[in-house]
């Protein structure tokens, strides 16, 4: 449509998607990603009209008010399932980033203080996940433009180091790209899940980097009732790390896996990312990474094209 903001794309990269040249002549580059939510979630006491019960283990919807179940279980995420996925990933040795809501560190401060430890460490990064755990479409620009730039500002504060990135709650708004890109201090959105490579696009009329992120490979399909065991998650994960490893070989391309505190925390399904980290290190041409080393990698080995972003 004419003057669309946000025109849609279904060519892509096509039959020839490029070579990315990955770090160590790695066939798949493996992003994992643990969504930091908890506490920043639409609840009463903090003013809303309902208790969020988004990737919940009562799967969310029906329930108007104050839901005790529902924050209890959010609470799970913080408490216990956090701490569970950073320990995993610790003793594999595994880089991550964090999509991490804003107002989850200025709440829990210990949290904070080990977001800001791992990513001191260089092994770990952040990618900015809202304010809130909100969805943006409910508000105006000038709503959403403040919330991006406070979240950038608390982010940068209470962990040391800028979020490299920006990820909404499962759906930007046609605005959304426009106030990443205006604010400067983002490299990449991940607003996107529509291909395997990150790609360019415009955003002000200007080159803006997107690293597509996952719902495919991604824990809230246990809330979907989509995976029941750490097995079939595991399987899932593994065939398509599988896949893409033997198509490697000629066209590498990018796995993100997204994991959330509350769900994959617990201890039932918690197995299926230890199963899967031992298995990525039973294959030596892989590079498992931050997300916002991709972003670099990217803009290193494929410019910005017409000039800087």
């Amino acid at each position: 449509m004419p003057g669309d903001p946000r025109p849609r794309d279904f060519v892509g990269y096509g039959a020839h998607p490029p070579h990315p040249r990955w770090p160590g002549d790695a066939r798949i580059a493996v992003n994992i990603v643990i969504n930091v939510e908890e506490g920043s979630e639409p609840s009463v006491p903090d003013g809303d009209a309902e208790t969020e019960q988004g990737l919940t283990e009562g799967g969310g919807g029906g329930f108007k008010g104050r839901d005790l179940a529902a924050e209890s279980m959010f609470e799970y995420g913080s408490r216990v399932g956090f701490w569970r996925l950073l320990r995993i990933l610790r003793q594999h040795g595994a880089p991550a980033t964090f999509f991490a809501c804003s107002r989850v560190l200025e709440r829990n401060a210990e949290i904070a203080g080990a977001i800001a430890e791992a990513v001191g460490s260089g092994t770990y990064d952040v990618c900015g996940h809202g304010l809130r755990w909100e969805r943006h479409q409910t508000l105006t620009r000038a709503q959403e433009e403040a919330a991006i730039h406070e979240a950038h500002a608390t982010l940068t504060r209470l962990t040391g180091e800028a979020p490299a990135g920006w990820y909404c709650r499962y759906a930007p708004t046609i605005h959304t790209r426009d106030i990443v890109a205006a604010h400067g201090g983002f490299l990449y959105d991940a607003d996107a899940y529509n291909d395997e490579l990150p790609y360019w696009t415009t955003a002000l009329g200007r080159p803006h980097l997107v690293v597509p992120y996952s719902l495919a490979v991604n824990d809230a399909k246990f809330s979907r009732a989509a995976f029941a065991t750490a097995g079939q998650f595991f399987e899932f994960m593994k065939d398509t790390f599988d896949v893409l490893y033997t198509e490697g070989e000629t066209a590498p391309k990018m796995m993100t896996v997204g994991l959330h505190c509350r769900l994959m925390g617990q201890p039932g399904r918690a197995l299926a990312l230890t199963r899967f980290l031992e298995h990525v290190a039973g294959h030596d041409r892989v590079w498992l990474t931050r997300r916002g080393d991709i972003a670099r990698h990217w803009m290193a080995t494929f410019p910005a094209p017409g000039g800087a972003a």
